[in-house]
């Protein structure tokens, strides 16, 4: 009989690790970015690094990272038509 004693006790503690597995995936779910929400969205390298209601928004934020960072790639990209745009800095 001890040996259904042990048996059931190592079987809830499978399912009490389970369910603390469980709180952790919804932790790290939790942890995502929410869903982009405005129609034009700023790329650096090809990644999604923030997202503007207007264009001219975007742009300017682009300009900012581009200046900063010149060796990197920077584009508006519009969800809506799915044309991207590469952001330059004007010569001077």
């Amino acid at each position: 009989m001890a040996r259904d004693v042990t048996f059931r006790t190592a079987s809830r503690r499978k399912r009490e690790d389970a369910s603390d597995a469980d709180e952790s995936m919804s932790e790290l779910f939790g942890r995502r970015k929410p869903p982009e929400q405005g129609r034009f969205r700023l790329q650096v390298d090809r990644q999604t690094k923030g997202s503007y209601p207007t264009r001219e928004e975007a742009e300017e934020a682009g300009l900012a990272i581009k200046r900063a960072f010149p060796i990197v790639h920077v584009s508006v990209f519009d969800a809506e038509e799915g044309q991207s745009t590469a952001i330059e800095v004007p010569a001077e």
